[in-house]
């Protein structure tokens, strides 16, 4: 199965870290990616769009404000959610002072996706 996973940290945390601290966390993240995870961070600008009626509609900032900006994500794919909490753990969001939310992957054109309706 495959995992979306959002990391969410703030600049300031990491920056508190030493340079030795930061390439321990750094290294996890390479062990997540030499398993074939898509891994991303993201800029810190926000565009929301609505067009609930039909016309599209532009915010500029987020839908919610939480305690850590979005830093990045990953797709992970791995045997089951215990297995993805253990692979992001140690990586540098959850260990900064961040947190990472993870979801599992509902694929659209999958058997049991269909079999919903």
């Amino acid at each position: 199965m495959k995992y979306l996973c959002l990391a969410y940290g703030a600049e300031k945390d990491w920056k508190s870290l030493t340079k030795s601290q930061q390439e321990v966390l750094l290294a996890q993240d390479e062990i997540v990616r030499k398993r074939g995870a898509l891994m991303a961070a993201v800029a810190t600008t926000v565009t929301t769009v609505r067009a609930w009626d039909g016309k599209p509609s532009v915010t500029h900032g987020a839908v919610a404000e939480l305690p850590a900006p979005l830093a990045g994500f990953s797709v992970i794919e791995a045997a089951d959610i215990d297995e993805v909490i253990q692979l992001v753990a140690a990586t540098p969001c959850a260990r900064a002072r961040g947190f990472i939310e993870i979801r599992p992957i509902m694929f659209i054109n999958d058997e049991e996706w269909r079999g919903r309706g």
